[in-house]
Formats: C-alpha cells, structure tokens, sequence
C-alpha cells in the first residue's frame, strides 16, 4: 500500500509526516531541508532563534529576525521544491515581528501553538502562506475557527492536534496528566467533530494531523486509519545525523529510559515532558539566583522564574546536558541509535505500509 500525500491546499507532502519544531535550536535548517527533501514537511522552530548572534543578549529581536531569515533561506537553498515552515509559538514576545519576517522571506507554513493564535490570518493576509493552529481540545479548534471566521473569513489550512504523550510545553493542566491521560485518539475525533459545520459550509477539507507520543510506522497507520491526514512527529528526528543539536544532546535521548522521563513545570507555569538530568535534580533543591537573558515569553516574570529557560535549552542544546532542559516526547525510551533522516523516514513508511497492508 502506498500511503496518502498530506495536502495543505496547493502544497502537497508525498510523505504524510511533518517534523515538529524543535527549539532552542533543534530544529535548524539542516534538519528542516533533509526532512522536505524526503517528501515531509521540515519546520524550523522560530523560539529564540537568534541564540548564537552576537547581538542576542543585547538586542534580542533583531538578532532573532535576522537568525529566523537566514534559516529559512539556507533550507531553502538546500531543498529548493520541498515544504518548509516554521513553528512560532504564540506565547513568545515579538510574535507579530516574527511571523511577519517569516513571511517576508517566503516559507510555506506556519504552524503556531502554546496558545490560540488569533492573530495570525491577518499577519499573512494576501500572501500564500498556510497557517496551521496547535489544539488539545475540540473546544480550542471550534474558538479558533470561530474567530478566524467572524474576523478574517478565514478557516485554518491545517490543524495539529498534539496529545498529552508530547514533549515540550504540553496544552494540558499539570493535574489532569496525573490522572488517566486523556487519549489522542479522542481529542482527535473531538476536533474533527468541531471542524466538521466549518467543512461543509466551505465545501473543503480541512486536513488534521495527529501529534504526541508518536514513535513507530504502526502508530502512524493507527491514526491513518482513524481518520487523520498525517501526523507530526518531533522526538524521533532528534536522533538524525541531519539535527541541527550537539551530539551529547542527541546521545541523551538515545540513553534515555522510561524512569528517566518525567513532567516539570516551565517558568510559565505550564507543564512540561522532559528527560531527568542534574539541572532538574537541582531544581528540586529549592529557589536559586536566576539571571533571565532576555524576558523571551510574555507569561514569564523574571522577578520570580525558578530558572532561565532559554538558558537552560541554549545549554542542552550545544551538548551541557547536565545543566541543560532536555525537552521530550514520551516515548524517546524507545530510541536506540542515531539514524540519517532518509534512514527514519524510509522505515516509518515502509512500517506503515506494511501494518495498513495487514
């Protein structure tokens, strides 16, 4: 069997996979152009992205604007017909500057999360750039379409819908992922609920991906079969030869086992998936001195942070995993070695395959 291309309007993935952004700059260029040269669909993650600029810490956004277009133009270079995006967090400060300069430089996608984006349908108004909200609940997707609707006449080309299995920042309350987690595979069908009056009113498909916790070509076709256009997937491109992070980063995950994962709350209060190492154990000892580089999300009081989070997924990131943030997918126990992208994709498909051919 042959699996379904992803289309997002007039872009068309021959591999339903999009690779999750992954910052602080995790996911770069490099990985971005391997992942579209495959046939997915490469993100580029905008938080911070300015990190190794010279100017940062003094002149944050300029540094990140300038940091934001060179890496979408050096994908480009690199994969000239595949998809690219970006995945700006709508929580980040300057999320209007950063958005718009992704647009200026051309990128295909914008996928946006860690919030409701409400903003966005007017930042590429006239412009052929798709936009793709991040959602946990039907009730997200159906206020964001709402809005969209009311103010921009304007409908998502895509939505991700990321489970409580994700790494990173999780669209979830800390209790309810004590309890039985809630199952993507019902938040999926709530948000394909709520899409629906807004499918038949336009006569159009508005494709859904699935996200959180997904690791092997049979997940992928679990959620084919369910219903889903593709999914994204995040965790499992961190162990690629083509990722933009250090190599003691990337062995992290490769070491990681199942009691090494577990939930921590972020400066801004959300809680969050990561890999236990000395920097959390130190969080756990109680309050420290924090030095915040530069205020980067609008919730974050540096007045009271526990800790820096930029610094502290700036020092994961270039390879100090003892004193680094190592953010994760539930299921990176699972990751054994560091494989080229073509390597993970080829598998991924041909696993797919073979479990829809079953």
């Amino acid at each position: 069997m042959k699996l379904p291309q992803l289309k997002i309007g007039n872009l068309i993935a021959t591999v339903p996979i999009i690779q999750g952004g992954m910052g602080i700059g995790v996911s770069l260029n490099n990985l971005a152009a391997a992942v579209a040269k495959e046939g997915g669909i490469g993100i580029i993650s905008g938080v911070q992205i300015g990190f190794n600029e010279p100017d940062f810490i003094k002149d944050s956004l300029k540094a990140n604007i300038r940091a934001l277009k060179r890496e979408i133009r050096l994908a480009r270079e690199k994969c000239k017909k595949g998809i690219i995006g970006v995945n700006i967090m709508t929580a980040v400060n300057h999320y209007k500057e950063l958005v718009t300069a992704a647009v200026e430089e051309g990128i295909d996608l914008i996928v946006s999360g860690a919030g409701l984006p409400m903003e966005l349908p007017e930042l590429v108004k006239e412009t052929k750039v798709k936009i793709a909200p991040i959602v946990s609940s039907g009730k997200a997707i159906s206020v964001i379409c709402k809005m969209w609707e009311r103010k921009h006449s304007r409908m998502p080309d895509l939505v991700v819908v990321e489970g409580p299995e994700a790494g990173g920042h999780l669209g979830f309350h800390k209790d309810d992922l004590s309890l039985e987690p809630q199952k993507i595979e019902n938040i999926f069908q709530d948000v394909k609920k709520a899409l629906m009056p807004y499918e038949e009113k336009y006569n159009s498909h508005i494709p859904v991906v699935v996200a959180g916790g997904i690791f092997s070509g049979e997940d992928i076709a679990k959620f084919m079969d369910l219903g889903a256009d593709g999914v994204q997937m995040a965790t499992r491109f961190i162990a690629t030869v083509e990722c933009d992070a250090h190599k003691n980063y990337k062995r992290a995950y490769v070491n990681a086992k199942k009691e090494d994962i577990q939930i921590v709350v972020s400066p801004v209060g959300m809680p969050g998936r990561a890999i236990r190492n000395n920097f959390i154990k130190s969080l756990e000892e109680g309050p420290k001195k924090v030095r915040c580089i530069n205020n980067c999300l609008k919730p974050c009081n540096p007045q009271n942070t526990p800790y820096c989070i930029s610094q502290a997924l700036i020092n994961a990131r270039n390879g100090d995993i003892d004193e680094g943030l190592l953010f994760c997918g539930s299921s990176v126990d699972k990751i054994d070695k560091i494989v080229t992208v073509k390597e993970l994709i080829n598998e991924l498909v041909g696993d797919c395959c073979q479990a829809r051919d079953k």
